[in-house]
């Protein structure tokens, strides 16, 4: 897939998620019209389709960006001047009459300067192409090298998750090798999860009731995970990376002090093909995370209702990459790694200088 394509699919998404929101915006705005059964209907399910909406972005993914395509992708041709309406105007001036041919040389200048006013904007939007095509090119070459700086390029660039920043989100990554991406996710559940259930009675009205403290916190996990999957999809999508090590961080009651703060929740690595072999239209995202390697323990959090605080995963805690999977990059910066734990463990093997020794008296 080129990088146009590459676009188009995340204008797409973003206008799906666009399109949703504004016809339960459309929806809302009609309740006035409909009788009190229908808005009560409508109300409820509103609330529904939100709720859905916050445990199913994994469903949902960006398509595949073909990085080796793009650095192969031609250059567009250069515009080539066309005298269209030229041609035009000397087809009216042979058939005017002889009486109104003395304004065909004017009538001739005119097209003829439409024509050059056609082609240089055609060339300035050539330059424009041009450029844009020579930065994407290059940023595919530095990607492919595994370049650090290039990946988060390409997450700015291509910005597959715009949609997360109204759903309270927030993304930080960095790259310790190639092969290996970290990201912290901030979700704020507390504004994005509603704090009361509404349901339809038999009559037809809305029941609104306080939102039980395990349900609440059962929705923020499903969230959290949901977000965890959609991110690691988004990356392997975009970036060559094999493993993604994310941590999201929550509100969380910090046991010092009693007060709820974030903290770091949920830690899970992300390989690849383990990710490629889901099938995110049935999956449940907790159920997800608790089958990878993770820190945070589900089970007590709900018991208690909240989240309780962890210490994140490290690249140091996750298998590193075979010596046959890494390319040339991830080959040096291994090499470097073993280099640095080889004179580290020699170092330690070296034996400590002793004192020298007393020298012994000589007998007279």
């Amino acid at each position: 897939m080129n990088w146009r394509a590459a676009q188009a699919s995340e204008r797409r998404l973003q206008r799906e998620e666009q399109r949703r929101r504004r016809d339960l915006e459309r929806r809302t705005k009609e309740e006035a019209k409909l009788s009190e059964i229908e808005r009560s209907r409508l109300e409820v399910e509103t609330y529904e389709s939100w709720l859905e909406v916050l445990v199913s972005a994994h469903k949902e993914q960006s398509e595949r960006l073909d990085w080796v395509a793009l650095k192969a992708s031609l250059l567009p041709p250069c515009p080539v001047k066309s005298s269209y309406h030229e041609y035009r105007a000397k087809q009216r001036i042979a058939v005017l009459p002889d009486s109104q041919k003395d304004d065909s040389g004017a009538m001739l200048a005119k097209a003829q300067n439409q024509d050059e006013e056609a082609h240089h904007e055609a060339l300035q939007s050539y330059a424009k192409e041009k450029a844009e095509w020579e930065r994407l090119k290059d940023l595919a070459s530095r990607v492919i090298a595994g370049e650090h700086k290039a990946y988060h390029e390409a997450l700015t660039e291509f910005n597959p998750f715009a949609e997360f920043s109204g759903l309270g989100s927030q993304l930080r990554f960095t790259v310790p090798n190639p092969k290996l991406l970290v990201c912290v996710l901030k979700v704020k559940g507390t504004e994005v999860i509603p704090s009361e259930v509404k349901t339809l009675t038999a009559t037809g009205k809305v029941s609104v009731k306080q939102m039980p403290r395990a349900r609440f916190h059962e929705l923020y996990q499903d969230c959290l995970c949901s977000y965890m999957l959609r991110v690691a999809r988004e990356v392997f999508a975009l970036l060559p990376v094999e493993t993604l090590l994310i941590t999201a961080c929550a509100d969380s009651i910090d046991p010092r002090t009693g007060q709820t703060v974030e903290q770091p929740v949920l830690s899970a690595a992300m390989p690849r093909a383990e990710v490629d072999g889901l099938n995110f239209e049935r999956l449940d995202p907790s159920d997800a995370i608790e089958n990878l390697t993770h820190r945070g323990d589900f089970r007590a959090s709900r018991k208690s209702g909240t989240f309780m605080p962890i210490t994140p995963l490290t690249p140091a805690d996750i298998a590193q990459p075979s010596i046959q999977s890494l390319d040339l990059p991830g080959l040096s910066a291994e090499v470097k790694r073993l280099r640095e734990e080889l004179t580290s463990m020699v170092a330690e093997l070296q034996p400590s200088p002793r004192e020298p020794a007393p020298e012994e008296g000589v007998a007279p």
